[in-house]
């Protein structure tokens, strides 16, 4: 049964993938199944950036819609996730806290995410995700971004973020909230 909703999920990321390159997809999967069959709520917490962490300014994220849930495709022997599918409405409203500028984001994609042992992370999505990369962080310059589209996210084990794209952009938080209100 897992093995049919993984063949599901990575089925309906290439498809899409198909679309937005323009290639003729062989198969469309079926949707994952309904929150209760295994899936279970993945609640996002609120969180705080000091000024210059992500962006020049003091920022605050919450989530204001929050309907994502996940299912454990696979563990490691010690029973930790190692394979997880997420999926579910999902808007983050980030504000400066010194201005109280704000921008709700849409980050409701899906994704598979591969955990492996050593902490290092693999994500292969399909749609809006909120990313935050730190100061030499990763391949995309320090900020928040809504990545949107058909991508990949490798984190390795010291956090470093290497964000790939097959088709889609990127949106910087940032620059709306920056702005004085």
């Amino acid at each position: 049964m897992e093995r049919t909703i993984r063949r599901a999920v990575v089925a309906s990321l290439a498809c899409a993938s198909a679309l937005l390159t323009g290639a003729a997809p062989t198969a469309v999967a079926a949707p994952p199944a309904a929150v209760g069959d295994g899936w279970e709520p993945a609640p996002s917490a609120p969180w705080d950036m000091p000024a210059g962490a992500r962006c020049d300014a003091p920022v605050h994220g919450e989530p204001v819609v929050d309907e994502v849930v996940r299912r454990v495709l696979d563990t490691h022997a010690d029973g930790s996730p190692r394979t997880v599918v997420y999926r579910g409405d999902l808007v983050v409203r980030v504000t400066n806290t010194e201005t109280g500028a704000s921008h709700d984001a849409d980050a409701g994609g899906a994704a598979v995410v591969e955990y492996a042992a050593d902490g290092s992370e693999s994500w292969s999505v399909l749609g809006p995700v909120l990313v935050g990369v730190a100061e030499g962080g990763g391949n995309l310059a320090r900020g928040l971004y809504i990545v949107d589209g058909v991508w990949s996210l490798d984190i390795d084990a010291s956090g470093h973020k290497t964000v790939t794209m097959t088709s889609g952009d990127r949106y910087d938080i940032c620059s709306h909230v920056d702005r004085a209100s």
